[in-house]
Order: structure tokens, then sequence, then C-alpha cells
């Protein structure tokens, strides 16, 4: 049976890196990406390059993402869906989470705020867009790095809610990477009841090693969505130790080695990401060499 991967490298691996990367650099990425076998790539994000900076070419970089792949954008408010929008992007990803506490540090709103604000940006998406496309991401589903633990119920009432809104798809994220294999089976068995598992998609952080361990036993639960990050980029730039993403070249290897086709190939893959990594390896070694220079 096959499974989905959902590609974040290019948004989510790079949403938090402080060395600018040059669009260029960025398109290059994505090229790959696609010529590696991947078909779902979330690209960028309409954030303000205020809050963000790294994500601040979104307009520029939409319009050159190569063809062969499906597309899309986390949109965080209406005003970045009336840039979305302008773009014709024609699958948004809407961003909340089980904590107070997360949600008040990443988008300063509630959570309860955030599903209203979304709520209308969903109805504004649909009206001028019916057929797009909408995740909701819940983040936080098993911990926050401020409020601790966090109930299952919690997740998945807020994933009732964005369903009912009008999203597609909802991805539950380990957003520091802590859950463990019993904790991602609790999560799975309440939402294959309350939600149905073809709605259903996770996005691990790899910060304890146990990404894999939770693919594996997500899967043979049923779930048949993941995102993952090219060479493991990425974190969280409102998580206090957050770990980088699931890394694409690990979960396609993982689903091969036990039988699952990907269609991706591997070692196009591996070499997907070196534009990124040589970016900003030349940044940290500038950084040092002017360190140096003024001891």
């Amino acid at each position: 049976m096959s499974v989905r991967i959902v590609e974040v490298g290019p948004r989510d691996g790079l949403q938090n890196e402080s060395t600018p990367i040059p669009t260029e650099i960025k398109i290059a990425f994505i090229r790959n990406l696609v010529d590696a076998g991947l078909t779902e790539i979330e690209a960028t994000s309409f954030v303000s390059p205020k809050w963000v900076p790294q994500l601040g070419d979104a307009a520029e970089l939409w319009p050159q993402l190569p063809k062969g792949a499906t597309y899309s954008a986390l949109v965080p408010n209406q005003r970045g869906l009336e840039r979305a929008l302008e773009l014709k992007v024609d699958r948004i990803a809407l961003f909340t989470a089980t904590s107070d506490d997360f949600t008040m540090k990443n988008i300063n709103m509630s959570v309860e705020e955030s599903l209203q604000v979304f709520s209308e940006v969903a109805n504004a998406y649909r009206s001028s867009i019916p057929d797009g496309w909408i995740r909701g991401y819940v983040s936080t589903a098993f911990e926050c790095p401020y409020a601790g633990r966090m109930p299952a119920d919690l997740a998945i009432n807020v994933a009732e809610r964005l369903l009912t809104m009008g999203c597609d798809e909802v991805s539950f994220g380990d957003t520091i990477g802590v859950a463990v294999p019993s904790e991602v089976r609790h999560l799975t068995k309440l939402a294959q009841n309350a939600l149905g598992l073809e709605k259903v998609n996770f996005h691990f952080h790899d910060t304890r090693g146990t990404a894999i361990a939770n693919v594996a036993e997500a899967y043979e639960l049923g779930v048949r969505s993941f995102d993952s990050s090219a060479a493991g980029l990425g974190g969280c730039p409102y998580a206090v130790g957050a770990g980088g993403n699931l890394a694409t070249d690990d979960l396609v290897y993982f689903l091969e080695r036990s039988g699952v086709s990907t269609g991706i190939n591997s070692s196009k893959l591996a070499s997907a990401s070196l534009p990124i990594l040589e970016s900003l390896a030349k940044a940290q070694q500038a950084v040092l060499a002017e360190s140096r220079r003024t001891q």
C-alpha cells in the first residue's frame, strides 16, 4: 500500500534559519526535490517578513515553482490569504495548536481566537477558490514547550473544529519531538474513531530519535500520510529545544526497506538539499572567519 509523503523542507525546514537563502537557491532545491520524485511540497508561507524574514520572498518564489508537483503554502491570517489569492494559490495550510501558551508565542492569539480567525480565512478562501484544498495543522499535539504534556483529547477537539470549518485534512504535529509510539498509538486510535484516518497526517520531529518509530506505529494502525523534510532541515522558531524534522531521506529508506514503494529516487533525494546545505555552510564559515579576524 502506498504512503503519501508531504515534503515540508522548503517552508518548515527553512523558516527558522537565520542565514538568508537566495530565492534562486530555494528554486533549485525544490526543482531537485521534484526531480527526486516528490510530488507534494509545502513551498513557502505568506507570513509577514518582519516575523519570518527567510520566507519574505513568497510572492517572488511562487510563480517560479517548477512543474511536476503539487504545492501548498502556509497562510497565517487574512493578510496572508490576500497575498496568496493574488497568486491563485490553490492549496493552503492553516496553523493552530492545542496550547494557548504556544499559539500566543507563535501567532499572538489563543487557540480559540486562532480557530475563529481561521474559520473566517477558510470561508474567504472557499469563496474565492471553491475547489481549493486546505490543511489544518494541530501543533503541540503531544507536548508544549511551555505548558508541558497535552491531553490527546485536546488535539482531537481542535482537529474536529478544523475539519468542521472546511479543512480537507489535519496534520498532528509533535512540535518538539518528544512523543513515543505508545502516545502515537493512543492519539491515532482516538483520531480513527472521531475523524477517520483518511484525513489524518502526522508531522514528527526527531529530537529524541523516535520519529521513525512513531511513523511505524502510526502506519501499523492505518495512517498513510506523513510530513518530512529533506536532510532533516528545520525545527520551530517558537519551540525551544525543537529538533529537526523527520528527514525525508530516513522516511524513504524506512518505507522502501519495509516493502512500501515510494516512487522516490534515494540517490537524487540525497543530493537534493545540497544547494541549501552549501549556502548554510558558507555562511557559517564566513561568520567563523570574521570572528577569527577580529580576535
